[in-house]
């Protein structure tokens, strides 16, 4: 593929913007869309074009991509009015990187396909941290042939970059993905508020433990976040959730009991009742704090 084909971009939000960015810096043309267009008027710096909406991105690029919050905002981006579908033309590309329901993907893709537009859907994690260093995990399904032509676009996002099946698959193992990251981080809160009950020293505590076998990427990176009262976000509760949500309806549809997660679920609600639902998921930390009346501060304060 050559680097200078057009790429299309669905939604620059905390992740959005900075994939959209690294694409036009590894040399690819983007041409961008946002519903706050003010979001994507501020990538006209870095080379990004700005389009009035999804069916002009479609019109000009034969890849696109979306990267917008649910389910419905993909489907309005690709098959509402002035949306992608309608637009692109045939043999073009779709690549879904949102994070939405696999049954929903894969009908989707039938869709899609009876228009001659191929779709991959690859969610990623990493949070805005891996986006803003272009260094996501990039989680793929679709066709090999279609993944192939795609890969130079990874590589400009990701380091790790996985087909993992056909169309859905990437989704699914999304969804495994935030099974983990929930449960850890529910884990390293219940973890930190224990040790500043105790009076310990929590950024010593975190680097004591890290090395051991409870380390974990959510602890390195999100427990001392918690003991400094870092709660911007990398990824958001209100985000969070929605994926916890589509992981609990699919678990569900195969009757497969997910008690950690359903429990981290109803932290991260007791969060969003608190309202901080647009801080980073670290704050769950916050509704455990409320529960056993201390404080997870660095400082000793509770």
């Amino acid at each position: 593929m050559s680097g200078q084909e057009t790429i299309g971009f669905v939604g620059t939000g905390i992740m959005g913007a900075p994939m959209a960015r690294n694409l036009a810096q590894a040399g690819f043309g983007v041409v961008a869309y946002n519903r706050t267009a003010a979001k994507a008027e501020a990538l006209r710096e870095h080379g990004v074009a700005v389009a009035a909406s999804p069916a002009e991105v479609g019109q000009a690029a034969s890849i696109v991509i979306t990267m917008v919050p649910d389910t419905p905002d993909v489907l309005a981006a690709v098959e509402g009015d002035d949306g992608l579908a309608g637009a692109m033309a045939e043999g073009s590309v779709l690549i879904d990187m949102s994070t939405i329901a696999p049954g929903e993907t894969r009908a989707l893709a039938g869709r899609l396909a009876e228009r001659g537009i191929a779709m991959l859907d690859a969610p990623v994690s990493g949070g805005s941290w891996g986006a803003e260093q272009a260094t996501l995990t990039i989680m793929v399904g679709g066709e090999p042939e279609t993944f192939e032509r795609c890969l130079p676009v990874f590589e400009a996002m990701g380091t790790s970059i996985t087909l993992m099946g056909p169309s859905g698959m990437g989704q699914t193992t999304k969804l495994v993905n935030q099974i983990l990251v929930a449960g850890t981080c529910a884990s390293v809160a219940e973890a930190l508020v224990f040790a500043a009950a105790q009076g310990a020293d929590l950024l010593k505590t975190v680097e004591a433990v890290s090395g051991g076998a409870a380390g974990s990427w959510q602890l390195a990176n999100l427990g001392p976040r918690m003991a400094q009262r870092d709660f911007a976000p990398g990824f958001m509760v209100k985000l969070q959730q929605k994926d916890l949500r589509l992981i609990l309806e699919a678990a569900q549809e195969r009757s497969v009991p997910l008690a950690v997660t359903s429990v981290a679920r109803q932290y991260l609600t007791a969060a969003e009742a608190m309202g901080l639902g647009e801080e980073g998921t670290q704050a769950i930390v916050k509704a455990m704090e409320r529960l056993a009346d201390v404080e997870v501060r660095q400082d000793g304060g509770g």
